[in-house]
């Protein structure tokens, strides 16, 4: 009995008689909201309920509750890492207090049981008080097999947060590098667009520098086009003018040569009315002849001399010139202007050479341009070029109108209607060249063709034709380009033998 009241000031047991029929072993809380914790053990007919202390947890916060062996709610993806790991060291907490309270109770049950132990046996034969023992060695058992249930929560408990935190450590450090990788890949973009806009903006600076540039230039170019405009119709209308004048004295000049012509009709009937009448020597008539001042070969050759040679023309009446008239060619009186047969003068001469005229007369020469210009400025006349290859074939190109223009315009050729043996199309350029010598380039190529080709001669851009080449012998004229050339009647690389070039009036 007394045992039995120990027991009960110290455990504060309550006996309670049960009226169920099967036996159950397990802890029962009845202290749904008091201040005390109870459990109770049920053995047999006796079931036992025990006052125990408050846990600590309750003090300082919920108890966590289970569920499928994990925490409820989604609090540890929801929150922060440092809000995360604060909710799981106060659940470990919670634990942690939980085992020192029932390590603490059983403690007190193992010294309670071995001092009821070590009293004397005769006391435990009453079965109520060995009832008791047996009930309250259940109870510590059923205590260590639920500190040993929390231990090992505990440690899977721990187990859990502690790979958590690494997987959560390790993700922030994944991210902090990806944060990095991409600012400094944000950093490096932004210095690349910033790059690209410096040039962008040095690239539209120099493109609009470039349009002001080229409208200023187009500006210059176009208010150029209208001056040249302008003064290409003023010229236009000159040359129109001198060509209306041109005719005008040509019809004149022709109206007086007929007269010329009549007077010279009346004064030889006169001679010979004379000669048969005895009164005027026969050396009166030679003496007249030579006297009078003809303007060119034809109006030699009109006259009765019709032998080739070297004669005197005069282009006014103090302006006089020898010239060699050939007599015989195409129905003669041609003036020569050129020659080469032989190859014993040089024709690379300079301007001023090529205006005033050399070489012998009786030989190679050029006239002059300046006096082919005077008598082509006078009356229409034709030009004949008569031509030679080392195989003695002889070619002509024929022009019905020809003429020369002065030295302002360079000695302009301008030529009309070709025909001729010498090629099936004119190796002259029809439209108009300039002269060109070695020291006076009026060509329309930037080659020179004077000091390439050699010679002075109306090249227009090194065109198919020059009469004033090198001179090459036989067995060496072949694959010469500076030679003496005439493009369509032996080819561009064939230097001819001989060249004639002569002028007559197209009213002959």
């Amino acid at each position: 009995m007394k045992n039995t009241v120990l027991l009960h000031l110290t455990l504060l047991l309550v006996r309670t008689l049960s009226v169920e029929d099967s036996p159950m072993d397990k802890l029962i809380d009845v202290s749904a909201g008091s201040s005390q914790h109870l459990n109770s053990v049920q053995h047999g007919e006796c079931s036992y309920t025990f006052i125990l202390p408050e846990p600590e947890e309750r003090r300082t916060g919920s108890w966590p509750q289970e569920h499928d062996g994990n925490f409820e709610g989604n609090s540890v993806q929801k929150e922060s890492p440092q809000g995360k790991q604060s909710s799981l060291n106060q659940r470990i907490q919670h634990l942690e207090l939980a085992m020192e309270n029932y390590t603490c109770w059983l403690q007190k049950i193992e010294v309670f049981v071995k001092d009821s132990l070590t009293e004397d046996p005769t006391h435990l034969q009453n079965s109520a008080v060995h009832s008791e023992m047996i009930a309250m060695l259940d109870l510590g058992t059923k205590l260590l097999s639920q500190s040993t249930q929390h231990i090992r929560r505990l440690t899977d408990m721990e187990t859990q947060v502690f790979n958590q935190t690494c997987r959560l450590e390790i993700q922030s450090l994944e991210n902090s590098l990806s944060s990095n990788k991409l600012e400094n890949k944000l950093v490096q973009q932004t210095n690349e667009i910033n790059q690209l806009w410096d040039k962008t903006d040095t690239i539209e600076q120099h493109i609009h520098n470039m349009e002001a540039r080229h409208r200023a230039e187009l500006g210059w170019i176009k208010s150029e086009r209208t001056k040249l405009q302008r003064l290409l119709a003023s010229q236009l209308s000159s040359i129109q003018s001198l060509e209306l004048n041109l005719e005008q004295i040509i019809t004149n000049n022709s109206a007086f040569y007929r007269e010329q012509l009549q007077l010279n009709s009346t004064v030889n009937d006169l001679l010979k009315l004379c000669s048969n009448n005895k009164a005027v020597s026969p050396n009166v008539f030679k003496q007249m002849d030579e006297q009078r001042k003809y303007r060119d070969c034809a109006e030699l050759f009109q006259a009765g001399f019709n032998k080739s040679g070297i004669y005197t023309i005069y282009i006014s009446m103090q302006d006089m010139h020898k010239v060699y008239c050939n007599m015989e060619s195409a129905g003669g009186g041609w003036t020569i202007i050129q020659l080469r047969k032989d190859g014993t003068l040089d024709f690379q001469r300079t301007w001023k050479e090529y205006k005033m005229g050399f070489g012998s007369l009786s030989g190679e020469h050029w006239l002059g341009n300046e006096l082919v210009y005077q008598l082509t400025s006078q009356r229409q006349y034709a030009l004949r070029l008569e031509l030679t290859d080392w195989d003695g074939k002889l070619a002509f190109s024929q022009y019905d109108k020809f003429y020369l223009g002065s030295e302002k315009q360079n000695y302009r050729l301008f030529l009309k209607n070709y025909s001729g043996t010498a090629g099936r199309q004119s190796s002259l350029v029809i439209n108009g060249a300039d002269f060109s010598t070695k020291d006076m380039d009026n060509d329309n190529c930037i080659c020179k063709c004077a000091l390439t080709l050699t010679g002075g001669w109306w090249f227009d851009a090194c065109g198919p034709s020059n009469l004033n080449g090198m001179y090459y012998t036989s067995g060496q004229n072949s694959g010469k380009l500076d030679g003496i050339k005439w493009h369509y009647f032996k080819g561009p690389n064939y230097s001819l033998r001989a060249t004639t070039m002569m002028i007559r009036p197209l009213d002959f």
